[in-house]
């Protein structure tokens, strides 16, 4: 997300180079491997969210939730590539905010493309994109299920941008992704995406083969349009149901309640986590 795994000017550049989650859904229907289990039931927000690196005080979530703009708040749960420290992210944070009830979306920064441009703590390969997804997997439910997100929450995995018609980057993307989600499912947690509508959504949006793919999209579209509908990129039967996101503005300085965040604003109609 803009600024916060990246810079705004890099993601920009990225971006550019790549294009030259009430009741189960369709989304969750198409997941197969899901069929066996007995899940919980899916908890979905439809509204405003928000995500920012670092999630904010206690007192400053407080203070946002009294004017009701947003209601849900999206949070780095972890991953090697997350890109700011979360002193205020414990299991007694989100114990407190969901009581004042924010929804809360768990963020999982994994493992990046063999062939993004600039350095990460962590990139696949064809060679250990399937265990790499699974140990990855395994790390993100700890994390979650340690905050107090249970079984039956979703993981948005992040998937920043990188060139989709390099095939070789692509296919060990797409095993790394499948590997991933497939180990969420084991774990009864639901698979969702972040990605971008050039690039990493795309790839997952418009992969022929479905299998082990994420159930819900998390689209990034900076066009400023509070919808997740009116410019839906893709299918117009793909992750109906409550299964669909849209990151529409990104680095808005906004003040609430006498707190001023920076945040990326989101459409939300999908999963959120089950805590509580």
């Amino acid at each position: 997300m803009s600024g916060h795994r990246q810079s705004k000017k890099r993601r920009y550049v990225a971006w550019a180079v790549a294009g030259a989650a009430v009741v189960a859904g369709a989304g969750i229907a198409a997941q197969a491997s899901m069929a066996a289990t007995t899940w919980p039931a899916q908890r979905t927000y439809t509204g405003r969210a928000f995500d920012t690196c670092a999630a904010p005080s206690l007192t400053a979530m407080k203070a946002w939730r009294t004017d009701g703009f947003y209601g849900a708040a999206a949070v780095y749960v972890g991953g090697k590539n997350r890109g700011c420290a979360q002193p205020n992210l414990t299991a007694s944070w989100v114990k407190s905010v969901s009581t004042v009830g924010w929804k809360l979306i768990p963020l999982y920064v994994g493992a990046q493309p063999p062939c993004q441009s600039g350095s990460n703590s962590e990139k696949l390969t064809a060679a250990n994109a399937a265990s790499l997804g699974k140990t990855d997997a395994d790390d993100a439910v700890a994390k979650a299920s340690a905050l107090g997100m249970k079984a039956g929450s979703p993981i948005y995995l992040d998937m920043e941008a990188y060139d989709t018609t390099n095939t070789s980057c692509n296919n060990a993307v797409l095993t790394y992704v499948r590997a991933f989600d497939k180990e969420l499912r084991v774990k009864t947690y639901r698979a969702g995406y972040y990605g971008f509508t050039s690039s990493s959504a795309k790839a997952i949006a418009n992969a022929t083969d479905k299998t082990d793919l994420p159930g819900n999209l998390w689209y990034a579209l900076w066009d400023k349009q509070n919808t997740t509908t009116a410019d839906w990129p893709f299918g117009a039967s793909q992750y109906t149901g409550h299964s669909r996101a849209h990151q529409y503005m990104v680095n808005s300085k906004e003040t609430r309640g006498g707190y001023t965040i920076t945040v990326d604003r989101d459409a939300w109609d999908a999963p959120v986590a089950i805590t509580g």
